[in-house]
């Protein structure tokens, strides 16, 4: 850390209580007491007690005793002391900073400050503490004792653990598709109400599959001690899409696996990945080993990849990553791409993620910001110009991301190893970024991912910081799973994303008479080619037709709400797999959206919802996942919230006492309108308020949905003056959003 490093023994030492294990998200008082070391501390020093970006711990407040997260400090001399909290007053990843400062008086060696986190005495509930697992939380105690705003770290931290707490949601997860007489496995786990795998499950479940599975028994049992269930060697004989359902002593559902599909014969093959995340090597939570560890064991990923921020990435560290990617890497079990984070400034083209096919590859970091080695400073690309010039002989590729930056594709993009755009990551959802390439006539494929910093890759559970949505997975179709494998799906854009889900998502296009199906982008020059009667998502062809039929196959775990085909930036038709007549008392009001593309895109939907001459038989919410926003039905006709988009969309869903009757009043900040009941109906009601597709959303749905699975099929006509990128987006009811890659067809 750059910090000062003179004689950190002579600087005090700090201690906290009570120590030891803590449910993750729950409440909690803390007492952090500071011993002044041989300088004691100057007139106007201070301390900083710091936690790193990625930590959601409730935000410290000084004036409500009788409320959450009230602290306190007070000197044992009577020294007075000023206190205050800003969210970054230090160097990250460990910037979220307590000050305190010493504002009259001083210490002398053995006077203390204490901290109390959570101070109860006057009836505060405590602290709300992290809400995700860590091994070693560290309260990390910084020291300016000579007055001269020069911090030394202490050499002792004092640090707890935080664990999860017991099971409220379970998952089931099976791979998406496999050859018939291939054996699989089911992966069961339990997570807490914060997303966190659950070792306290202590109890006996029953599984029913839709279809005969050889080797499932009856039911399963989970353990105290135990974060997963894993059933090997599973079997089917049949063609079909297998689905494995999770249930308690009483027939009760608690979860639903995903779909997987088994063929007589596939070419290719899904495999799941997170490929965007970080630890606390730079600023994310746990160690790169854990890392690993999480999205293998616990998220039950095929393919994953660390992308720390390149100026925090040293050379040791770099080296420790590649000997992590080669260690992980099994074949057929689990593949690592070294990798990392091209994190240039915006205006020099901003985020772009690099994974390379080998270790041992130099990295050309956007700066040394937080590298103090500069001996290979000349080999930095601060440009994302330049970083495509350093890469052009590397065996590797890059896809765009948005993060705190966000990359802006039209200052630079290289079509020899930029495949891929990042629409969805646990900062929010970006179509906006893939529009920039259809603009720019780029030809790319979608992928979403987590860039998690809470060290859950594949099962990114936003907490309850400025993080907005869960983060996302990316699908890649390979013709086996190997690293080679895996990159040649990325390089030809057979790949799709979603925002968490595990679906099974297929695009072709059918031509009536051979077109021309090209290995890569015929613009780059050297390409080989071959004439086919049908192509898959990300292939690139030319064709002479007038139109093509276009086939959508989806299947999913919930009910499908709509599917948007789209052309490029054009939406062709939304599709509802319901009529009119199909709909019941059920509506949907949806907030969405972002207030502009970079760090500042929080938008507040903070409000509340009336009904008149009708009342609410029940409400619930969607893509509520910090739980620290207010949620409730205050009363029958009632509902309130406190919520915020990042580009992505939450909202509630409510089912109505009367079908047609009353009027709807809905009043936030940015939307403010009264519905009458009678006109909601299955075209959204769109109540817009600027930003990026910032608005609000209002449509109803039958009373069931029986539509998890479609197929259907279009004819699309052509246009002549641009590429033809054919895509869909899926809309799924349980908040969930999927995106094929395009088809792109050039006429």
């Amino acid at each position: 850390m750059p910090h000062s490093t003179y004689l950190p023994e002579k600087m005090g030492s700090a201690s906290v209580a009570p120590s030891g294990s803590f449910e993750a998200g729950s409440f909690q008082e803390f007492t952090l007491t500071y011993t002044a070391g041989y300088f004691g501390i100057d007139d106007t020093g201070s301390l900083k007690i710091v936690h790193r970006f990625a930590s959601d711990m409730g935000k410290p407040q000084f004036d409500k005793p009788d409320a959450a997260n009230y602290v306190t400090a007070e000197a044992t001399n009577g020294a007075v002391l000023h206190i205050e909290y800003d969210m970054k007053r230090n160097i990250r990843p460990w910037d979220k900073t307590l000050y305190i400062k010493v504002v009259r008086g001083f210490l002398r060696e053995g006077d203390q400050i204490i901290v109390r986190f959570g101070d109860r005495r006057e009836g505060s509930p405590g602290m709300r503490i992290q809400t995700f697992c860590e091994k070693t939380f560290e309260f990390k105690v910084l020291v300016d004792a000579i007055a001269t705003y020069n911090y030394v770290e202490l050499p002792h931290q004092p640090e707890i653990e935080i664990v999860p707490g017991p099971p409220v949601l379970f998952k089931a997860i099976l791979p998406t598709m496999r050859q018939q007489h291939d054996s699989f496995r089911l992966c069961l786990k339990g997570e807490d109400r914060w997303g966190n795998p659950s070792n306290l499950g202590d109890l006996k479940l029953k599984l029913r599959a839709n279809m005969i599975v050889d080797g499932l028994p009856d039911s399963v049992t989970f353990e105290v001690g135990k974060f997963t269930r894993v059933l090997e060697n599973l079997n089917v004989a049949e063609a079909g899409d297998l689905i494995i359902e999770l249930l308690d002593t009483d027939d009760n559902l608690l979860a639903k696996s995903n779909p997987c599909r088994f063929f007589a014969n596939a070419e290719l093959l899904p495999y799941w990945g997170d490929l965007h995340g970080q630890s606390e090597e730079t600023i994310g939570t746990n160690s790169a080993r854990d890392f690993y560890e999480f999205a293998r064991d616990k998220a039950f990923l095929d393919i994953c990849v660390h992308q720390g921020n390149d100026f925090q990435i040293t050379n040791e560290f770099w080296q420790w990553l590649n000997e992590l990617s080669a260690e992980f890497t099994e074949d057929g079990r689990f593949i690592v791409f070294p990798g990392w984070e091209w994190s240039g400034n915006t205006g020099l083209g901003g985020d772009r993620n690099v994974l390379h096919m080998h270790e041992g590859r130099p990295i050309h970091r956007s700066s040394h910001a937080l590298v103090d080695d500069l001996s290979d400073v000349e080999s930095d690309a601060t440009s994302a110009g330049d970083l495509f010039e350093a890469l052009k002989d590397e065996d590797c590729t890059v896809f765009a991301h948005i993060g705190g930056r966000y990359a802006d594709i039209k200052v630079a993009h290289d079509q020899r190893i930029e495949k891929g755009v990042e629409v969805h990551s646990a900062w929010g959802t970006f179509e906006w970024l893939v529009h920039d390439a259809f603009e720019q006539g780029y030809r790319v494929g979608i992928l979403s991912n987590s860039d998690g910093h809470k060290g859950r890759p594949g099962a990114s559970h936003p907490g309850s910081t400025s993080f907005g949505a869960y983060g996302g997975l990316t699908c890649v179709l390979a013709p086996d799973f190997t690293r080679a494998g895996i990159m040649q799906g990325l390089r030809q854009r057979h790949h799709y994303g979603t925002t968490g889900s595990r679906v099974i998502l297929d695009t072709r296009v059918e031509f009536t008479q051979p077109a021309e199906r090209f290995s890569d982008d015929p613009r780059l020059g050297d390409v080989s080619s071959e004439m086919v009667r049908e192509a898959m998502m990300g292939d690139i062809l030319q064709t002479s037709q007038h139109s093509v039929k276009f086939h959508i196959d989806v299947h999913s775990a919930a009910p499908i709400e709509r599917i948007d085909i789209r052309n490029g930036l054009d939406t062709l038709e939304v599709y509802r797999p319901y009529t009119e007549a199909d709909l019941g008392r059920r509506i949907r009001v949806i907030w969405e959206g972002s207030e502009y593309r970079g760090r500042g895109r929080e938008t507040i939907w903070d409000g509340h919802a009336k009904l008149n001459g009708n009342g609410f038989e029940s409400v619930t919410p969607i893509n509520r996942y910090n739980l620290d926003r207010r949620f409730q039905q205050t009363a029958d006709d009632c509902v309130e919230w406190s919520a915020l988009t990042t580009g992505g969309f939450g909202g509630f869903e409510a089912t109505l006492r009367e079908r047609d009757t009353g009027t709807l009043h809905i009043d936030t900040a940015l939307v403010k309108q009264e519905i009458e009941i009678s006109d909601i109906g299955r075209d959204e009601l769109i109540f817009a308020n600027g930003g990026i597709e910032r608005r609000i959303r209002v449509f109803r749905l039958p009373d069931h949905n029986p539509h998890c699975a479609l197929k259907i099929e279009r004819d699309i006509e052509l246009v002549t003056q641009r590429d033809n990128p054919l895509y869909v987006r899926v809309t799924h009811e349980d908040g969930h959003y999927s995106w094929s890659s395009p088809i792109y067809l050039i006429r």
